[in-house]
């Protein structure tokens, strides 16, 4: 069990299924120039970048709103998520929600999931699996290394793939929900972001790096003037191991209220689901 608290200033259904098939069923606006634009413009991005998933952790935590958007044969859809996340600890908790059904239905329950180094739980996973168990999975086994399986990508594994940044330009700075940022893109590699992370998400990137259709990631990011990720939106590739589509995936996770409560227990054994999940 992990708890954690800490309060600080600072202010459908699913596209496809990845090889395991477990992927669940599924501004800004100009800001005027200061005068340490051209000190920021002069540093090395991607310098700057690889130190982003350290801020965090240095920031403690946040909340956070994710957004999945999976498209593939014409079809696109959404899923959003919200919660909050330690950043020291690697834990966090998201409610997910998933996309209507194609008949506009919705009528899915939100899924609860539980972050932790090297394991996604999720509650109210369905297929058979009782209302007050959790799914445990480990990330590692997934060949996305819970990059998207989850329907929204763990913030801090998120952060650490930044620091397989291997290019990157400052484009200039903008602001995210009224704070101002500095704004980044590049592409990062999923086999360098393994060999650089912490241990809590090594392997799950090391897996992700052999399991999408490529290990480089085209992304854009916005740090404040703390180097902390305000927003980060990765777009991954990887094929469809029921129907060798390629899927392409944006997956955008936004973070916010630095410094919020967090308290997440990780389940006990006797409450975790050991039977075969259907579908």
């Amino acid at each position: 069990m992990v708890e954690r608290q800490r309060k600080r200033g600072d202010g459908a259904v699913a596209l496809a299924a990845a090889a395991t098939g477990l992927l669940l069923c599924a501004t800004g606006c100009a800001g005027g120039g200061t005068a340490s634009d051209d000190a920021r413009a002069a540093e090395d991005p991607v310098e700057v970048l690889h130190g982003a998933a350290g801020n965090l952790v240095r920031a403690g935590t946040s909340k956070a709103r994710t957004s999945m958007e999976m498209a593939t044969g014409g079809t696109r859809v959404t899923i959003r998520g919200e919660g909050v996340y330690d950043f020291a600890d690697q834990v966090g908790r998201l409610k997910v929600l998933l996309p209507q059904d194609p008949a506009g239905a919705d009528g899915h329950r939100p899924i609860t999931e539980l972050l932790a180094p090297g394991a996604l739980y999720m509650k109210n996973r369905g297929a058979g699996v009782p209302t007050d168990k959790w799914v445990r999975v480990d990330t590692a086994t997934l060949s996305d290394g819970n990059l998207v399986t989850g329907g929204a990508t763990d913030p801090f594994a998120a952060a650490e793939l930044l620091r397989g940044a291997r290019n990157a330009t400052y484009v200039g700075r903008t602001s995210v929900a009224g704070t101002a940022v500095r704004h980044y893109r590049g592409t990062a590699d999923l086999a360098v972001a393994a060999r650089d992370a912490s241990a809590g998400n090594r392997e799950a990137l090391r897996a992700a790096a052999k399991g999408f259709a490529t290990a480089r990631v085209p992304f854009d990011v916005y740090l404040d003037d703390q180097g902390r990720i305000r927003k980060v939106r990765h777009r991954f590739s990887f094929v469809n191991g029921q129907q060798k589509d390629t899927v392409a995936v944006s997956s955008t996770t936004l973070l916010y209220d630095f410094g919020a409560a967090v308290d997440v227990r990780l389940p006990r054994t006797k409450d975790i689901f050991a039977g075969r999940i259907a579908g």
